[in-house]
């Protein structure tokens, strides 16, 4: 009866650090997904200014959502969505893709 109450009591300790444990792994993972986040939005605004980007500089203008910019060529414009590590576009962005290989671009102009 005894051996018994101690196997019941050590499964119920395993079973509180396992959750303990689980609780502390999403929050860490959680934690290192923003991290990444907040590194990507900073640092995709000075991929314009590094010596890779191929196009002129000065001619990005940085939008943020859901592209990152827009690049304004002598005979083209480029938008452009910079990446890092294993990241992917998101839905939205797949959608902004989609459109503009679509050919369904409008360029309109509104007075005041």
């Amino acid at each position: 009866m005894i051996t018994e109450i101690i196997l019941v009591l050590a499964m119920l300790v395993l079973l509180y650090v396992a959750f303990s444990y689980r609780k502390e792994a999403r929050a860490l993972k959680f934690s290192l997904q923003s991290l990444a986040t907040k590194h990507g939005k900073m640092s995709e605004q000075f991929m314009p200014f590094l010596d890779h980007y191929p196009y002129e500089k000065n001619n990005f203008r940085f939008i943020g959502t859901p592209i990152d910019g827009v690049q304004f060529e002598d005979d083209k414009i480029v938008f452009v969505e910079f990446k890092s590590g294993s990241s992917t576009l998101s839905a939205r962005q797949r959608a902004v893709r989609d459109m503009i290989k679509q050919g369904r671009i409008e360029f309109r102009e509104f007075r005041i």
